[in-house]
């Protein structure tokens, strides 16, 4: 997906002023049917105990428009949905077309009765090069923008987008939008090809007076399963979304990805004789953070390969996992337009033990920023067979990096050719009050699962103030090799665990 082209029309759309009122204003709902906490849940189950089908498209018009013209059309934020209400939130809606060929229907929750909200053209503002496209009985909205007072009174800022397939994304107060999360993943990386479930319904609960949250419904549906999410959203410093789903499977489902997260990494201080830019670095997320079962944390530079990479990282009831970005200073990428800086982290907390499986992570060779190449997800060990039903709770936190616990972060990995011969690799560690003054005392762990690697040599970053591990690498024959990297202090761990795959270039 070109992921980066769709969030430039959100943000279009979100900054182009608003023009003339419709004739009758805001959002129109129609007949109340019943909606109680089954409902959903009921739908998928159903719907998976009947062959799949597709939904229709919408009228080929509109799924030609072109980018330029799709930007010619946007919400106008006067008729979104709560507007000139005590409701704490607003809801905006997107148009179809260009990339969104089938629209979604999105209903109202009010007590115990829920009313569809009409597609009406009239909540949109065009200009006059807009081109004239057909009404039917198959058009919906493309998808949801959340609203609330975030920095002041009576300015609703946005804060989360539900829009494509099953991809929504979230920011923290202060941010910009970056990676993105999914409602699940099948077949990511698979040789026949990646099956992409959509969101085809929502229902949204009216919020209460005074309520910082929203909750939504999302019914899911694909070839191989159905399913029945509940996002409870909250946002604040964090936005934090409390997901609870359940998966019924049409077919067996031997390759399956539980709280998917989708982001961009093009370059960094590893890689960037690749590519000719006045930008030190380019990425929505910089590494992979894991707290495993076992307490271990681990942090996975992320990496823009030549050839497709999938690691695992097995476990068991893993403690949470994340794509995160920590590079939040501007001179990091120089950029005044894209705000890498700004851009979000994601952390996956499990709402109950997950079991045995593995955090999942696919790195995909991509030449553009506008490329989503970055997968990470819990791809759990046990499949799900045609029939079977998989209920699971997780909470997402868009916002800053998580603070490790007890161990000292990676702040940066740098590496380079040395003119004598291998390669040196620099990993700068965060300031702790545990190290001693003579880093000498610490002992340093460096192994590799191929060639060979200098005993390393430790330093104070002036600028820092922790720890700098410098080491050498001589690949031999070697065309790849695992390294794991840690500092510790006599039997305790000091640092994250440091894992880095290097293949030839």
């Amino acid at each position: 997906m070109r992921r980066r082209e769709v969030l430039a029309s959100i943000a279009a759309l979100a900054a182009v002023p608003t023009a003339s009122w419709a004739d009758e204003p805001g959002l129109q709902l129609g007949d109340a049917t019943p909606f109680d906490a089954n409902t959903v849940t009921d739908r998928a189950r159903a719907m998976a105990a009947q062959p799949y089908t597709p939904r229709p498209l919408i009228p080929q018009e509109w799924r030609n428009l072109t980018y330029d013209q799709y930007r010619k059309i946007w919400f106008d934020a006067r008729n979104a949905l709560w507007e000139g209400t005590d409701t704490p939130q607003r809801v905006d809606v997107f148009p179809p077309g260009l990339y969104f060929p089938q629209g979604i229907k999105t209903f109202v929750v009010e007590g115990d009765t829920a009313r569809p909200i009409k597609f009406d053209l009239g909540v949109f503002d065009t200009t006059d090069t807009f081109p004239d496209v057909p009404i039917d009985d198959t058009l919906g909205y493309s998808g949801l923008r959340l609203r609330a007072e975030i920095d002041k009174p009576s300015i609703f800022q946005e804060y989360a987008v539900f829009q494509g397939a099953s991809y929504f994304r979230g920011i923290g107060k202060g941010q910009t939008y970056g990676l993105s999360a999914r409602g699940l993943a099948l077949k990511t990386a698979d040789p026949m090809g990646e099956e992409f479930p959509d969101f085809t319904s929502f229902w949204m609960e009216r919020p209460t007076t005074g309520s910082d949250n929203v909750i939504i419904h999302a019914l899911l549906d694909s070839p191989s399963c159905t399913g029945a999410y509940r996002f409870d959203v909250a946002h604040g410093d964090t936005t934090v979304m409390q997901v609870a789903a359940e998966i019924f499977a049409r077919e067996d489902m031997t390759h399956i990805g539980i709280a998917p997260l989708t982001s961009m990494f093009l370059f960094d201080d590893t890689d960037r004789q690749r590519f000719d830019d006045f930008r030190p670095a380019v990425h929505d997320s910089d590494g992979l953070l894991i707290h495993n079962g076992a307490g271990e944390i681990i942090w996975r530079p992320l990496a823009n390969p030549l050839s497709l990479q999938i690691s695992a990282f097995a476990d068991n009831n893993p403690k949470g996992f994340g794509l995160c970005q920590r590079s939040r200073e501007f001179s990091q990428f120089n950029d005044l337009e894209a705000h890498y800086h700004k851009r979000p982290s994601l952390w996956v907390t499990p709402g109950e033990g997950w079991g045995r499986g593995s955090v999942q992570l696919v790195e995909i060779p991509a030449d553009l920023e506008i490329y989503d190449n970055i997968v990470a997800c819990w791809r759990p060990s046990a499949d799900l067979i045609a029939g079977d039903t998989h209920r699971m709770t997780y909470r997402l936190d868009w916002g800053d990096a998580p603070a490790p616990q007890k161990a000292m972060a990676v702040l940066n990995t740098a590496s380079g050719g040395r003119p004598e011969g291998g390669r040196i690799f620099t990993i700068d560690f965060a300031p702790d009050d545990r190290l001693p003054d003579d880093l000498n005392d610490l002992m340093k762990i460096i192994r590799t699962s191929a060639g060979e690697v200098t005993d390393g040599v430790l330093q104070r970053n002036p600028e820092t103030g922790g720890p700098r591990l410098a080491f050498t690498f001589y690949a031999g024959d070697a065309t790849w090799a695992e390294f794991r990297v840690q500092l510790r202090l006599e039997s305790e761990a000091l640092s994250e665990v440091w894992l880095y795959r290097w293949t030839k270039s």
